[in-house]
């Protein structure tokens, strides 16, 4: 290279050109652009002293004029929450005889960097993180800036790579350069950090090649939406005076995770769903954005926006606190209440604050929550409230702990008078709030990750001197421990709760009665509708099919082709190839267990063994398979909010032949490891203990109830006893014979003596052609009565534990045919028939009272 050059120029495949400056090169990648010019260091150095200048004037004009954008209301609220800096980060003039440049670095490639940058008339800072000098310089004192301490959820490359803290270091140290020590480092590809440094007036390089640190470096430009750049041909510092920054989208929002306590562009954070980018923490909402992204666009109308502060204790400083809150967050207080509609179905809606004290519960807060509910009684609305609270507000004393039993009181009116009553668990839910009306909904959503417990960690760890398992009060523990309905992703809440309005909306007023394609219509077209959820073409397509099915006569499951919460589900090309596999495993279980067992598998055709074969057959027909083909928009619920969710036991809320329904299943899993995970369909108490729960909660909303029964028995173990199996059966049984809404209940499979019969205390019970029924196995009968299981075919016809033969005996109402061959062979006819059963069970029972539906079930049973 010539002295002086202030170009090296490389050709596509990275040869060296000519000391020329090259035409401008076609976009690298999207996002982040490499100049086609790759500049000497000492050109860098030589033009850089140009640039603090530039840069004043690049945001002179920016900083002077009067912020439009609407969040400049809020500027200052609590830093752990948001800080908005806007143009702060620009650089500012200073005396100094040499350009600085904050390089981000490796040690082993600050070893490379410092001699090269220094010779070429450079002030070069290194970043480093911990106070910690580079390793390799332990002989030589470099200039280092920390921009840092690292944490358990914050690494060195999660510093070093935050745009906010790399950023600031460049204003702290004053440098108008960053260098980056390769071009395909996270902050050379992130499009928001070279916005951020262009919007600013700091230039970006990198290493055009491995090998070029001394000579050949190249800027790196943010690409604008489509991909494409202004590609200088020469330095930018020459081209004449710099424009000022088209900057449309006024100053920029900086918003600081509650976890990492990193801060990101708060469009970033959009962008990724809300969720951190570094941490992946789904990030806390304001109760403006959690209504704007849930309720239907402009139908907000707020209620008791404004009520008188209570300080009931006296409490120093407390007033002129409360006023600071408000000052600092903009809002009035901890609770925000209305009405409101979602798909156009209105509802009472509460969404609670985190920004503000915490979303501690005092005497408004209470005020407020309990007058929504009254208020919603008055007006006969649904209620749903967005929970996040760190418990009660300690400058209240005693009054704040009366908001508990105040709200409670509110809730339990709100359940006399019929009304559901939908909480939305979210980050976070604590204390009173978890110990009160939080956990006292009839359904019980979760975000994902949300912290959702009574007692504080700190509190737990040192009464019980142990450290907490992984993932500890969180959604997910919550869930798995039966205290939660379900996890919703926030994508998916609107829809959800769109879907559990309608299924919860009075039956005694016409004006309300919708069905599940009419919800569907109203998120994905509805008028005005903001941020409605979005319905795959495909989907819409089949909705709208099965539509004109249902009016014709006809009801199919939209149960894949529209799920309600998660994705739309669908089969990938090598599905057949693991259903095959699937099947192989299942079928070698059974034939480990038969062998195992010591009875024949042969069975006389028509035999009752012989439906045993058949109704233990692997390939059958699970309660799944049955509920895609009877149930549309089948919303799982889960946990007897008590102790755990049992996965033998599948229930929820969906709908049949456009009515809401309650379905209570007993399933065995589709494949070895889901049996497994399902207990292979033998509940455990808490298993029943859901079913009562859902039981209860559809006869308070005048809603039928399916129960769909395959088991072989409920679980023996020393677990089960332990947790009171006998009492959860007997709850059932007691609670099915006085249900005020019609039970029918289907024998699909196996139907195991109590276990079976716990879900099957039915208005109208039915078989399958090949089902069975029995006070106990086969195996077992032949084992007390005779002593020898290998009498269990004989025992089979005893017992006349087969369909025709429970007909005969008038224990079952009607025999569902399976078509020419068992369900396995032809599961669709199989399904086809019991949902024309239930259906036609329905439409026989729809005209009975409340009082004469539980005669009728009373009077079923005492003829045995």
């Amino acid at each position: 290279m010539a002295k002086g050059s202030k170009y090296i120029s490389f050709d596509t495949a990275g040869n060296f050109v000519s000391d020329e400056a090259p035409a401008p090169a076609a976009p690298e990648a999207e996002g982040a652009l490499k100049s086609a010019v790759s500049y000497a260091l000492d050109a860098i150095a030589e033009a850089a002293g140009t640039l603090p200048d530039t840069a004043a004037a690049l945001i002179g004009a920016k900083a002077a004029g009067t912020p439009e954008d609407p969040e400049e209301a809020v500027l200052h609220v609590s830093r752990h929450v948001r800080s908005t800096i806007g143009d702060d980060f620009a650089v500012t003039p200073e005396a100094r005889t040499k350009p600085r440049a904050l390089v981000i670095a490796s040690a082993k490639n600050a070893r490379a960097f410092v001699v090269p940058m220094e010779s070429a008339g450079l002030d070069v800072v290194f970043a480093t993180v911990d106070n910690r000098s580079l390793d390799g310089f332990a002989r030589r004192t470099l200039p280092t800036y920390n921009v840092g301490l690292t944490t358990p959820e914050v690494s060195a490359e999660l510093l070093l790579g935050n745009i906010y803290t790399v950023l600031s270091a460049a204003k702290a140290c004053g440098a108008s350069l960053i260098f980056l020590d390769s071009a395909t480092a996270p902050l050379a590809e992130d499009r928001y950090f070279l916005r951020h440094a262009a919007k600013r007036g700091l230039r970006v390089f990198a290493p055009a090649f491995e090998g070029t640190m001394r000579m050949g470096w190249v800027e790196l430009l943010a690409a604008d939406g489509d991909g494409a750049c202004s590609v200088p041909s020469e330095a930018p510092w020459e081209q004449g005076a710099a424009p000022a920054v088209d900057d449309d989208e006024g100053p920029t929002h900086w918003r600081r995770c509650h976890k990492c306590k990193l801060f990101f562009d708060k469009q970033e954070m959009i962008d990724e769903g809300h969720r951190c980018p570094a941490c992946g923490t789904l990030q806390r909402l304001r109760s403006d954005e959690r209504i704007a992204a849930t309720v239907d666009a402009g139908s907000f109308e707020e209620w008791n926006a404004e009520m008188p502060d209570s300080n009931p204790l006296d409490f120093p400083g407390y007033p002129e606190k409360l006023a600071d809150q408000r000052e600092k967050s903009g809002l009035a207080e901890a609770v925000c209440t209305g009405r409101a509609t979602i798909a156009g179905l209105p509802l009472a809606i509460g969404v609670m604050e985190s920004g503000f004290f915490m979303g501690s519960m005092g005497h408004v807060v209470g005020e407020k929550v309990s007058a929504m509910i009254d208020r919603a009684i008055a007006e006969r609305l649904p209620v749903v409230v967005f929970c996040a609270s760190g418990g009660a507000r300690m400058q209240e004393g005693l009054i704040s702990l009366m908001q508990m039993a105040k709200v409670s009181c509110a809730v339990a009116r709100l359940g006399q008078a019929r009304l559901p009553f939908i909480t939305v668990l979210t980050d976070p839910t604590t204390g009173g709030v978890t110990a009160s009306f939080a956990m006292q909904g009839d359904i019980v959503l979760a975000e994902p990750g949300a912290l959702i417990g009574f007692a504080g960690q700190r509190v737990i760890r040192d009464t019980i001197k142990q450290e907490l398992p992984e993932g500890f009060q969180t959604a997910e523990f919550a869930l798995e421990h039966g205290l939660i309905d379900a996890i919703v992703e926030r994508p998916q809440m609107r829809s959800v709760l769109a879907q559990l309005l309608a299924l919860h909306a009075p039956a005694d007023d016409p004006s309300r009665i919708v069905t599940y394609h009419s919800v569907m219509d109203a998120l994905s077209v509805g008028t005005a509708a903001y941020g409605s959820v979005e319905v795959a073409a495909s989907a819409r397509e089949e909705s709208e099919r099965l539509g004109a099915e249902e009016e014709a006569g006809f009801l199919k499951s939209l149960a894949e082709a529209v799920p309600v919460v998660g994705e739309l589900i669908g089969k990938g090309d090598d599905a057949e190839d693991a259903a095959d596999a699937d099947r192989r495993e299942l079928e070698r279980h059974a034939r480990r267990e038969a062998r195992k067992s010591g009875v024949s598998g042969e069975a006389e055709a028509g035999s009752a063994w012989a439906s045993v074969q058949i109704a233990r057959n692997v390939h059958r027909p699970t309660a799944r398979r049955y509920l895609e083909g009877l149930v549309e928009g089948f919303i799982e619920l889960h946990g007897d909010r008590a102790f755990a969710d049992d996965g033998a036991i599948l229930a929820g809320l969906g709908w049949i032949s456009g009515h809401p329904v309650t379905i209570i299943a007993q399933e065995k899993g589709v494949n070895l490891a889901d049996r497994v995970a399902r207990n292979f369909g033998c509940p455990q108490p808490e298993g029943y203990r859901k079913s009562l729960r859902l039981m209860r909660e559809a006869e308070k909303f005048g809603r039928p109830i399916l129960c769909l029964v395959d088991t072989q028995g409920a679980f023996c173990g020393t677990e089960a006893e332990e947790r009171g199996q006998g009492n959860a059966i007997a709850d059932n049984l007691v609670a099915m014979a006085g249900l005020k809404v019609p039970v029918v209940s289907v024998l699909l499979g196996e139907g195991g003596s109590g276990g079976a019969l716990a879900l099957a205390v039915g208005n109208r019970v039915a078989m399958q052609e090949h089902a069975v029924y029995s006070v106990l196995s086969p195996e077992g009968f032949a084992s007390i009565l005779w002593k020898d299981r290998s009498r269990a075919p004989e025992a089979a016809d005893a017992m006349k534990m087969d369909a025709a033969s429970v007909l005969d005996c008038g224990i079952i109402d009607a025999v569902i045919s399976e078509g020419e061959g068992p369900a396995h062979e032809n599961p669709e006819a199989a399904v086809a028939a019991v949902r024309d059963y239930v259906r036609e069970a329905y439409k026989e029972l729809a005209d009975l009272t409340p009082d004469e539906l539980v005669r009728q079930r009373q009077e079923r049973f005492a003829k045995f």
